[in-house]
């Protein structure tokens, strides 16, 4: 059966299948991040042993609970910070928009009104989710080659999932140092 098959079909059956895995990265220089109404949560990587989807599930829960809506996907803060031991640590928050701010937040919470991170260089990520690490790559990448400093700091915002393909949207924000007055 393989012989009565066309060269030409099994080429663009391979070019077709190709295009639904390959991603797009799209760069923007000076954009502002603006959440507002955003539950946070804390955690050392290195100390946490609760997976993030539970996580995010209890933080789901809470906002409910507290008669609030999310609004809005997962949003993700990653920096590092360094003891005074001089030993370095990843830290993330995990972070949920609401339709209104919760007062008398409990730990492990925290609530901000307004979290607006002016002058980052900004890129929309679209395929495969382990990929994404391209999106932050890019952004170093063009940071390097224009002699921008960061921060070492990013956000990145689950815009969209497809479990079906395989592939997310995100947005990623990585601060720009370079207009910090010391």
């Amino acid at each position: 059966m393989l012989h009565n098959r066309k060269p030409h079909d099994a080429a663009v059956g391979e070019v077709e299948s190709q295009e639904t895995v390959m991603g797009k990265i799209e760069l923007n220089e000076r954009k502002t991040l603006k959440l507002t109404n955003t539950l946070k949560r804390s955690m050392e990587l290195e100390k946490e042993s609760t997976a993030l989807t539970v996580q995010v599930e209890q933080m789901q829960s809470y906002i409910r609970v507290k008669g609030a809506r999310q609004i809005g996907p997962l949003i993700q803060y990653a920096h590092a910070s360094v003891s005074e031991a001089g030993e370095l640590s990843m830290n993330m928050e995990l972070m949920l928009q609401c339709n209104h701010y919760i007062h008398q937040v409990e730990q492990p919470y925290a609530m901000d009104s307004v979290i607006r991170v002016p002058d980052c260089i900004y890129c929309r990520y679209t395929g495969p989710g382990e990929m994404l690490k391209f999106a932050y790559d890019k952004i170093n990448l063009f940071a390097f080659e224009n002699n921008i400093p960061l921060r070492g700091n990013s956000y990145t915002i689950f815009v969209d999932q497809n479990e079906e393909e395989g592939t997310l949207v995100a947005d990623v924000f990585m601060e720009r140092a370079d207009g910090e007055t010391d």
